[in-house]
């Protein structure tokens, strides 16, 4: 063990950093190996990591190795969970949240599988994200560890009665729910995914993927448990967005109209998500597409410009967005269904 100490003193004065840390984890890994004298230094060397303020992107590499061998050697190793823990915040507590991309290398092995359940159980946010930033990242490989990610969704659907949402871990979670997407969910019950959707409030700048939400969305709008549970919010994040997705999804990924979307939403007489769901159908699948053909939209407009009076204006201000940011014109039936449901409204008024 002397060696482990003689490379940590040198960490702090040789500009030879990358290849120091380097021998300094093939010095790790074989001491957890090792006698347990050996072992109990071990801790001591990782906080003084902890405490090293400009860490290469090697280091991220290595701790994640060390959490496999720790695993691997734990029923020999005293406080072996705690070295997890401490492995974890050494490699991920000081990367960027807001990039999924690091510039490394990660192997996953069968004994990262098994920081799940030690991870979640100690309940403590910060050390969730850890977890959750090393597999929804994206390194070299250019592919997150996807397999590992869905072994977690009871644990992600729980954590609002769990634990405080810090901003770390409120983006991380929502990277995993856009990478596992809804039927990775589909396990644990739309309703409790549905909860911590709402939880999270997800905005355009959270998203990696616009269109993979656009997706999740529509999937979860497909259930009855979606078209009434999933909040106003999500509704309006999902005609805000149609305009960067609707023709990508119509050509590459199309997703059926459902009309009982539309006849929930009117015999439950929530007019505000009618709104936004009336944007997102003109935007996705205009009259005339595929599973459309034979709605009266006429009378569905006209129904729902009489509940609220400035729809058609705000229809309209999302039509032209939609209008531009697509490149494709404004449907003529569209126009005209507004121009129709206007006078009708006005010879409505008193």
């Amino acid at each position: 063990m002397f060696s482990l100490f003689k490379l940590l003193t040198l960490l702090f004065t040789s500009d030879r950093l990358e290849r120091i840390l380097h021998q300094l984890s093939a010095a790790v890994i074989s001491t957890i190996g090792g006698t347990h004298t050996q072992r109990k230094l071990i801790p001591y060397v990782l906080r003084d990591l902890i405490e090293l303020e400009d860490r290469p992107q090697c280091l991220t590499e290595m701790a994640y190795e060390w959490c496999s061998v720790i695993y691997e050697n734990h029923r020999s190793l005293w406080d072996w969970e705690n070295l997890l823990l401490i492995s974890l915040k050494i490699g991920f507590r000081h990367l960027d949240v807001r990039s999924p991309y690091i510039r490394a290398w990660l192997t996953h092995t069968e004994y990262h599988r098994e920081l799940a359940d030690v991870v979640f159980k100690s309940r403590k946010s910060e050390v969730i994200a850890d977890l959750l930033h090393a597999w929804t990242t994206r390194d070299y490989s250019l592919q997150p560890a996807h397999t590992l990610l869905g072994i977690c969704t009871g644990n992600l659907v729980s954590l609002q009665d769990l634990v405080p949402f810090s901003s770390r871990l409120r983006q991380l979670v929502i990277r995993s729910v856009e990478l596992i997407g809804y039927k990775g969910f589909e396990g644990v019950g739309a309703e409790g995914f549905i909860k911590l959707l709402n939880h999270l409030q997800v905005t355009v700048t959270d998203m990696d993927q616009k269109d993979k939400w656009a997706k999740l969305l529509l999937d979860i709008l497909q259930s009855s448990e979606g078209a009434q549970s999933l909040s106003h919010w999500f509704w309006e994040l999902l005609v805000d967005i149609a305009p960067s997705w609707s023709g990508w999804l119509r050509c590459r990924l199309p997703v059926p109209y459902n009309p009982r979307i539309t006849t929930f939403l009117v015999e439950a007489q929530e007019w505000d998500k009618l709104e936004c769901w009336m944007g997102t159908v003109w935007m996705v699948w205009p009259p005339g597409g595929d599973g459309i053909i034979g709605e009266d939209l006429d009378h569905l407009m006209l129904l729902l410009f009489r509940q609220r009076p400035g729809t058609a204006q705000k229809l309209e201000r999302w039509m032209e967005r939609w209008s531009q940011e697509c490149g494709e014109d404004i449907p003529k039936s569209f126009r005209r269904i507004c121009k129709r449901a206007h006078r009708a409204t006005q010879l409505d008024a008193p």
